[in-house]
């Protein structure tokens, strides 16, 4: 019996057999004041204030009036940032899968037999997933310069972590039953892989770039806040200039653009699945 069932003892149960059956407690007596008391030490530690909330309402009442109010002689601007932040992810995002598909099959278990550059790769994809996109991109403007290069770079540095991790642990789970036959008729292991392997993993890879590409057109629209080029200049040039209005434009613009996106890209994967 352990502390918690010591201090809530359980129910007995006795069955006609004379076997003895405990209720299982919930410990939710235990949890739940622990849960308060971190949710009040998170307040005092963000010192957040509700008053201050409420008596802030009216001013994000008003931006959020302004934003729902599009001014649409605004829309020819945000056209050409816009197609640059959809070119930024497109390049990027492919770019990046493509690259890192001979990484994770040196970061395969099955395939590379060689601890050391198992982990190594393995490494270097968790410590590119592990900074944010716009820490990249900011690294990215101090080499490149301003501009739609930077957030590119910072794009496909992204998505070669993040599909190459994805995609070597496909690679470990594949069945190895034609690979291994290939390996016993004389093919060499990285040609035994594209024969046999690849077919396996292409549908879900494919899938990945998808996936991944719909949701670098999210994050590619903020680049522009670091000098990484795309629509995110546009929001950061409306946001300092108070001209909420143009904002929703830019916004409206993207929200349409992602939505199409999305659906794109779930149509193509439930055609590879």
């Amino acid at each position: 019996m352990n502390i918690f069932d010591k201090i809530f003892p359980p129910k007995k149960y006795v069955l006609k057999d004379d076997t003895i059956v405990y209720e299982k407690r919930s410990k939710a007596l235990v949890i739940v004041p622990i849960l308060l008391v971190l949710i009040y030490l998170s307040i005092k530690a963000t010192k957040f204030d509700l008053l201050v909330l409420v008596d802030n309402f009216k001013q994000f009442s008003f931006i959020l009036s302004q934003i729902f109010s599009p001014n649409f002689n605004y829309l020819p601007r945000v056209i050409d940032p816009l197609l640059e932040t959809i070119k930024m992810s497109l390049l990027g995002s492919f770019l990046g899968g493509i690259i890192s598909l001979p990484f994770a099959y040196l970061a395969a278990s099955n395939m590379m037999q060689n601890n050391f550059v198992n982990w190594i790769v393995r490494l270097v994809f968790s410590i590119m997933r592990t900074i944010p996109t716009i820490v990249n991109a900011l690294i990215a403007t101090f080499i490149f310069g301003i501009g739609a290069l930077a957030g590119t770079v910072a794009i496909f540095l992204y998505s070669f972590s993040y599909v190459g991790k994805l995609t070597y642990e496909q690679i470990e789970n594949v069945n190895l039953g034609a690979f291994e036959a290939l390996m016993s008729m004389g093919y060499t292991r990285p040609i035994a892989f594209i024969k046999s392997v690849l077919p396996q993993v292409l549908p879900t890879f494919i899938s990945t770039l998808l996936y991944n590409f719909e949701g670098n057109v999210r994050y590619a629209a903020i680049l522009g806040y670091v000098g990484a080029g795309g629509i995110g200049i546009l929001i950061k040039h409306n946001i300092g200039l108070r001209q909420y209005d143009n904002l929703g434009a830019v916004l409206l613009c993207i929200l349409i653009t992602i939505i199409i996106i999305e659906n794109v890209s779930i149509y193509f994967r439930n055609k590879l699945n």
